[in-house]
């Protein structure tokens, strides 16, 4: 199926620059439906995209609630709003969970390559306690303080890739606002955009 880049992408990485003096601006909600068919909605952090596609990729852990989520219903929407820039992107589309399990080398081998790009610090929280269980206070000494830098990714290591279907684009000083639609003819790829009220 051919790759074309998304007219949204551009967007969105011009937002990125103009907001990157701002710590928070690589991260953004994402929203699932859980099993009970109640939404659910937590932030976390932009970590790129894969190779020259327009997919969005987010590290987790396996052991979170958004896994239950994908695996019962496995598509998501972020929220990601720039505070500088006065701009918001709602960005929809099947999410692709890839642990340690995954059977396609390509996967794991994305999930490796993610795992190395995350900081010392950041792979070691996939080391701590189970979430979703009671604290039992002195956990958090549990959690060890150092792990071997060349160590391939932890079992609880998980690579979340969504691939976005549909784009709504806001932006708030200039009033604009355009959504942009993914449409697939004869396994080629396009993207209809339209200008829309506010």
């Amino acid at each position: 199926m051919g790759t074309v880049t998304a007219p949204w992408k551009q967007l969105l990485l011009n937002s990125l620059h103009s907001n990157s003096h701002l710590r928070h601006s690589t991260y953004f909600q994402l929203a699932t439906i859980s099993p009970n068919g109640m939404p659910a909605n937590r932030t976390v952090v932009f970590r790129g995209f894969q190779d020259e596609t327009n997919k969005i990729l987010i590290n987790t852990d396996c052991r979170t609630q958004k896994i239950d989520d994908l695996n019962h219903w496995p598509f998501a929407e972020i929220c990601w709003y720039f505070t500088d820039s006065w701009e918001q992107f709602r960005i929809n589309g099947a999410v692709d969970v890839v642990d340690g399990s995954n059977s396609d080398p390509f996967k794991l081998q994305q999930r490796e390559k993610a795992w190395f790009d995350s900081s010392p610090k950041s792979r070691l929280q996939y080391l701590g306690p189970n979430p979703r269980t009671p604290s039992l206070g002195d956990q958090l000494t549990q959690v060890p303080s150092s792990l071997d830098p060349s160590s391939g990714p932890v079992e609880a290591f998980c690579l979340l890739v969504l691939d976005p279907d549909q784009v709504d684009y806001l932006n708030l000083k200039s009033n604009e606002r355009i959504t942009f639609t993914r449409k697939i003819v004869n396994e080629e790829i396009s993207w209809i955009s339209e200008k829309v009220n506010p």
